[in-house]
């Protein structure tokens, strides 16, 4: 959304994992006129701020709801388990659900990967949030599955991870409201998509240079091989007067 002609905005959600600088960057590069606000967000809060107009677009955990919002799904993360370094799970270079049976694994109130059921053994209490839950992995009673992004974004020097091959996974996507695709919104499309400044919809792209390519699309030259005279090779002399195997066509 913009806040009025004569100061436009745009306002960025995204939820923790994403690391949305790359695209900052080339926003401030393209429209170094248009702020970008950057709004972190949980992920059950994202569709409120984006519904409520809070902000024109965001980076999402997949589902949304695709009656009301529009997705651009860019990746899907790998699924890992966090575990102290002396952990027994540490020798292998990646495991299955079935290896945390005996486990106790945190299952914590902000969990984005969907479980039908959680693997290994509940805790007595579900903690609060991913942090909380890496806390406890940090004090030894038990292993946390999450996405590879939030086992980075709570890195600590005494822990690590190792990717879970069977396990649900979450998928990041663009999303903003479909009845709200303004023509900032289309920009930053364009941005995620890896348009170039030539290509980029809307007012990315300088009136200048769409001018420079109309006049280039208008001149284009001939086909190779499309001449108005026979094919060479066909024993038929070249120029206007060739017959091509039926009779002359009358002047009139």
């Amino acid at each position: 959304m913009t806040d009025s002609p004569e100061s436009p905005s745009f306002r960025l959600a995204y939820v923790p994992g994403v690391t949305p600088a790359k695209w900052v960057r080339i926003w401030n590069e393209r429209l170094p006129d248009v702020p970008l606000t950057l709004l972190q967000v949980t992920p059950t809060e994202a569709s409120d701020v984006l519904r409520d107009g809070a902000a024109d677009a965001g980076f999402v955990r997949l589902p949304v709801d695709r009656t009301v919002f529009s997705a651009i799904p860019l990746y899907t993360e790998t699924t890992v388990v966090v575990v102290p370094k002396d952990h027994v799970v540490t020798a292998a270079e990646e495991v299955t659900l079935d290896d945390l049976a005996d486990e106790v694994v945190f299952h914590p109130l902000d969990d984005v990967l969907g479980w039908e059921r959680p693997p290994g053994q509940p805790a007595l209490e579900r903690p609060a949030t991913t942090e909380d839950a890496i806390e406890l992995v940090a004090a030894g009673v038990g292993v946390l599955v999450v996405p590879q992004s939030l086992a980075r974004l709570h890195h600590r020097k005494d822990l690590t991870y190792r990717p879970v091959v069977d396990a649900p996974q979450s998928g990041v996507a663009l999303s903003w409201c479909e009845d709200a695709t303004t023509e900032l919104v289309e920009d930053f499309i364009g941005i995620v998509r890896g348009r170039t400044v030539n290509s980029t919809r809307g007012r990315a792209q300088p009136e200048g240079e769409r001018k420079q390519k109309a006049e280039k699309s208008g001149g284009r030259k001939p086909a190779v091989g499309r001449s108005t005279g026979s094919r060479s090779g066909s024993g038929s002399p070249k120029g206007s007067g060739a017959r091509r195997g039926g009779k002359p066509r009358r002047r009139s």
